[in-house]
């Protein structure tokens, strides 16, 4: 019987969620491996058996509402909310900034799961936070499918990831010599 790590990675590989290559991050930094949870999210079924493997873990974390941020936190976060019969809203860019939009409101207090495909440091994550506090509610946990931040994104609430799992990023003035070879492309977060 494999583990979940592998039956995840099995997903990733088989719906090409997992590249790599020579990648241009979010962040500027360069990196061999990519998750382009894009391809997997093509995928409902896929999807939702992520969701399957990622839901023990929500055990104890009381929420009402699950807020993902756009683009990448999309389908993940809808599946969680339709898994966990909860309301679903969503936070999206306008002016290179995550706002609240389309008549989505947040009750006071009301307890919030932030859910994200992947993080790296964690920015869209801590809009999403600021966005909930600014409005009135209380974030529950942050829920993501992966996490490469190798445990540099920290947030003040539980985070809980499917899969952790950190490549290692470079300066692009600092490229290895197997990466200088091979152009860099930015596939989109």
């Amino acid at each position: 019987m494999q583990s979940a790590n592998e039956e995840v990675l099995q997903i990733f590989r088989k719906t090409n969620a997992l590249l790599q290559g020579h990648f241009i991050l979010r962040s500027g930094l360069r990196s061999e491996y990519f998750f382009q949870c894009a391809q997997v999210c093509q995928h409902m079924s896929a999807v939702s058996r992520l969701i399957e493997l990622l839901a023990p873990k929500l055990d104890g974390i009381e929420f009402k509402t699950v807020l993902a941020p756009a683009m990448g936190g999309l389908v993940v976060g809808q599946e969680v909310a339709r898994q966990f019969d909860s309301r679903y809203i969503f936070v999206e860019k306008e002016n290179d900034r995550l706002v609240l939009r389309r008549g989505f409101k947040i009750e006071p207090d009301e307890p919030i799961l932030i859910v994200e495909d992947v993080i790296t440091r964690g920015g869209r994550v801590n809009e999403a936070i600021k966005i909930v506090e600014d409005n009135g509610g209380k974030v529950a946990g942050i829920a993501v499918l992966v996490d490469r931040s190798q445990g540099n994104a920290s947030f003040d609430y539980p985070l809980i990831s499917l899969l952790q799992m950190g490549f290692p990023t470079y300066d692009p003035d600092n490229l290895p010599e197997h990466l200088k070879d091979i152009p860099a492309i930015k596939p989109g977060s």
